[in-house]
């Protein structure tokens, strides 16, 4: 090896140092958050995880544990497009204004569509949500998002609010989904009207995007 004997026996029986020890501690913590959150926790969500847990760690020190015991969060290999407008497709008027509140339920739902990277690939998911609670009335998860993932979202809100709804307003964006004919006849069998807002804007539909953030984790574990 080219190394002195002393030099070897010196580094034998040297004492750990402050930092081996530190690692050893932390291991199984940063295996044990990776493991808790379905094995898709990068870096910098097991170091944020770590640190509402109370252990005191830095980013580059959760990178490098986690190097070292061979695991890694879901990557995303490329960017993924949930907004597709069709050209063709005539739109439906604005009838929210960007006024994202009620105040009783049924008077206004928003939708969206959403992604997560899974080990599986990539899981799509369909939120509605009540402006007037908060609470996401419908959702379904599929690995495509053609509009019968939006109509399965559709009926499971009106499983759970009742079949006639009238006086509701149902706001999207202006993807295919949202405005395909089938999406605007489901509408309109329970009494609904559709309001669509512009292309991919992240002032519109911001009620969904903030509840898909919350169930992306849950969601992945699905998969």
């Amino acid at each position: 090896m080219q190394v002195a004997p002393s030099t070897y026996y010196s580094a034998k029986s040297r004492a750990p140092s402050v930092r081996s020890k530190r690692d050893a501690v932390m291991a199984p913590i940063v295996r044990q958050l990776w493991e808790e959150n379905y094995r898709v926790y990068g870096a910098r969500k097991i170091w944020k995880a770590a640190q509402r847990a109370g252990h005191q760690i830095g980013r580059d020190q959760v990178a490098r544990l986690m190097s070292a015991e061979g695991i890694e969060g879901v990557r995303r290999t490329k960017r993924v497009r949930t907004t597709r407008p069709d050209p063709e497709a005539p739109r439906h008027p604005d009838l929210v204004g960007r006024q994202f509140t009620a105040e009783t339920p049924n008077q206004l739902w928003v939708t969206d569509l959403t992604y997560v990277p899974t080990w599986a690939g990539v899981a799509y998911v369909c939120f509605i949500i009540d402006a007037c609670s908060r609470a996401i009335v419908g959702w379904r998860v599929a690995s495509h998002m053609r509009t019968s993932m939006v109509l399965d979202a559709i009926e499971m809100a009106r499983w759970s609010r009742g079949t006639t709804l009238t006086g509701l307003r149902c706001h999207s964006d202006a993807g295919s989904q949202f405005t395909s004919i089938r999406y605007g006849e489901r509408l309109a069998e329970i009494g609904a009207v559709p309001s669509i807002g512009t292309v991919g804007d992240s002032y519109d539909c911001q009620s969904v995007s903030a509840a898909s953030r919350k169930d992306e984790v849950v969601l992945a574990g699905v998969f």
